[in-house]
C-alpha cells in the first residue's frame, strides 16, 4: 500500500497575453459590425434625402 501516483491536471493561471489578444480580436471583430451597420444606416438617409430632393417621394400624405 505504498503511495500510489495519480497524474492530476495541474491548473495554471490565465495567461494575460492569451487575454489581451482575445479582447482586442473581439473588439475589433464588434466595432467592424458596428461601423457597417452605421454605415448601411448612413446609407439609407443619404438614398431617402436624394430621393426627397428629386421628388420622387414626399413625406406628405396625399389625399
Amino acid at each position: 500500500m505504498a503511495g500510489h501516483r495519480i497524474a492530476h491536471a495541474t491548473l495554471k493561471g490565465p495567461s494575460v497575453i492569451k487575454e489581451i489578444c482575445i479582447g482586442v480580436t473581439l473588439g475589433l471583430i464588434a466595432g467592424g459590425m458596428w461601423k457597417m451597420h452605421h454605415w448601411n444606416e448612413q446609407r439609407k438617409v443619404r438614398q431617402f434625402y436624394d430621393l426627397l430632393e428629386k421628388g420622387e417621394i414626399s413625406v406628405v400624405a396625399q389625399e
